[in-house]
């Protein structure tokens, strides 16, 4: 029945995805479509790029192309996340990741097949919606059906994304204190980057 949230095992893509679908599941509450994308794209770069995924170090680095239900996926399947510098966001609003090796600095962006969704439904054609056959379909589908996966060369430093540790100084205008190399000098003067002119924000009265 396509109704489910999961599909059998004996039809799964790979024998990982339940376990790391409920993982997913307990951090929204709910499993959606995208979350499923999220995975199997996180599986398929530990794959292309010969890496053990979940990974337990810090040697997969990933660039997420939106927030949300994708973006959660795709840390549940790689084990990258914010807290551990291993995850980036990099708002495009687009459904896709750049997974890295750190070490070898090889790449591959990773985004769904412009025809997943329309595939979806015949993997799933009973299911009551769209909806429900992309979540079935999703967990089913071959990789390269689902997904496309392109070699990249990164555009970014590494070496200056990642820092090093104990890096702080202080910004000269605000006095707070900034880490992983992130000030700007401008005209011998330390600054933050709020300081500097790139502020998201502005202070209320």
């Amino acid at each position: 029945m396509t109704d489910a949230l999961f599909a059998p095992a004996s039809r799964l893509a790979d024998q990982r995805l339940p376990a790391l679908l409920e993982q997913c599941a307990a951090l929204h509450a709910h499993l959606c479509p995208r979350q499923v994308l999220g995975v199997r794209m996180g599986l398929l770069g530990g794959r292309l790029l010969g890496l053990e995924v979940p990974q337990t170090d810090k040697r997969l680095l990933a660039f997420v192309e939106t927030d949300g239900c994708a973006a959660d996926g795709v840390a549940v399947a790689t084990g990258c996340t914010v807290g551990h510098r291993t995850l980036r966001v990099i708002d495009y609003g687009k459904v896709a990741v750049t997974l890295v090796d750190s070490r070898t600095e090889r790449a591959f962006r990773i985004a769904p097949s412009p025809h997943s969704r329309a595939l979806a439904l015949t993997y799933a054609p009973d299911a009551r919606s769209r909806w429900h056959a992309q979540l079935f379909a999703y967990q089913i589908m071959p990789d390269d059906e689902l997904l496309v996966a392109q070699p990249v060369t990164l555009r970014v430093s590494l070496e200056a994304l990642l820092s090093k540790p104990g890096r702080r100084v202080t910004c000269e205008v605000c006095g707070e204190e900034i880490i992983n190399e992130r000030e700007v000098v401008h005209e011998g003067t330390v600054l933050c980057r709020a300081c500097a002119g790139e502020r998201y924000y502005d202070p209320s009265p």
